[in-house]
């Protein structure tokens, strides 16, 4: 049976429970298999040696989401050799639409909708609505946890200058 989680996040002031395996600082980062737009599995593997940024987002579809996923993408430039993949359950082909649609042309943007394996390898699915709490996780270049953040109210905002901050030490 998988981790359960509660009292740690909640959605709209709701309690949620997180189910899969909580993430540490220190930990080393478990693999995990997600869909690309175009339908092709993408594995932690895919992202090389390179320091990584993971965006955890419920839907691109909301707003804080997609403020997540377009600055990132404007960070991106500012970041040197860093690989950034936001990551929800939305399906691919809307994925596709959104990246069209807003720009987004250095971010990764992934599906987890198919068997929720980065989700539970990270302690992310929000077990009452099967969507991907929010949250930044960084890896070094060798997929060791660096930083983790678990957004305690899955409306708001993480804290991105943190999250740059952490990861432009491992450049």
């Amino acid at each position: 049976m998988s981790d359960k989680r509660q009292g740690l996040v909640t959605m709209g002031g709701n309690p949620v429970t997180l189910i899969g395996k909580e993430i540490k600082v220190g930990d080393k980062a478990p693999d995990f298999t997600v869909l690309t737009n175009d339908l092709q599995p993408y594995s932690l593997k895919d992202a090389e040696d390179k320091v990584k940024i993971i965006s955890i987002v419920p839907s691109l579809d909301t707003g804080v989401c997609e403020f997540q996923t377009t600055h990132f993408n404007q960070e991106a430039s500012n970041l040197g050799d860093v690989v950034i993949l936001t990551i929800s359950v939305d399906l691919p082909f809307a994925q596709q639409r959104f990246c069209g649609a807003k720009g987004i042309d250095k971010v990764i943007t992934l599906s987890d909708h198919k068997d929720l394996s980065f989700g539970m390898n990270y302690g992310f699915v929000m077990e009452e609505l099967r969507l991907l709490s929010r949250g930044i996780i960084i890896l070094d270049k060798d997929n060791n946890v660096k930083y983790v953040e678990y957004v305690k109210e899955v409306t708001e905002h993480p804290n991105y200058d943190k999250a740059i901050e952490e990861a432009k030490k491992l450049v």
